[in-house]
């Protein structure tokens, strides 16, 4: 398992492997409007969030891995509050793309910070990829936020890029290379 040889934690949260039961506490989240109002899925039924578990379970499992989607885990309450990714868009060329949601009752922390530079980092020192991008939605001023903390820049905007339940919607795209991490 590729965890066991990397720490990735920080003071507050680490991020693990899922785990078939963890099903529940991504429904606490993922079945709440305000947190999927951006995203072209949910609110998510108890049988979403199980199918959820279940693709991230069988993609970790694929060789060679190209899709990390790992738990973060509240330290302090060793608890599930949400969810990172990154997924290797392009072997050859070595760029990947990171995401990241999380449980409400922990937004506004710093939580999401932490995740996305967990998972750049891991793109860059382990993975060996050399650019790394993020989109979100233009009204969604809080991920914005944690992109430009955490050092990427501001590509521009990607017109109708998702298709939404209302219709398409514009992405923001943001990207850091491994010379401006390191």
């Amino acid at each position: 398992m590729w965890l066991e040889s990397t720490t990735l934690k920080t003071e507050r949260i680490y991020l693990r492997e899922f785990q078939e039961s963890d099903w529940q506490d991504v429904h606490k989240y993922a079945s709440q409007e305000r947190v999927c109002q951006y995203q072209p899925w949910g609110p998510n039924s108890e049988k979403e969030s199980q199918a959820f578990v279940k693709q991230v379970l069988d993609d970790s499992a694929i060789v060679p891995r190209t899709t990390y989607t790992l738990a973060v885990i509240n330290k302090k309450e060793d608890r599930l509050i949400g969810a990172g990714e990154l997924s290797i868009q392009d072997t050859h060329n070595k760029k990947g793309e990171i995401g990241y949601i999380i449980n409400p009752d922990y937004w506004g922390k710093g939580v999401a910070t932490d995740v996305a530079i967990l998972l750049i980092g891991f793109g860059f020192h382990q993975l060996k990829l050399h650019r790394i991008y993020a989109t979100c939605d233009p009204r969604n001023i809080s991920s914005i936020s944690v992109l430009e903390k955490v050092g990427m820049t501001n590509e521009g905007r990607i017109r109708e890029d998702l298709l939404m339940k209302d219709g398409w919607r514009d992405s923001l795209l943001y990207s850091v290379l491994d010379y401006e991490w390191f």
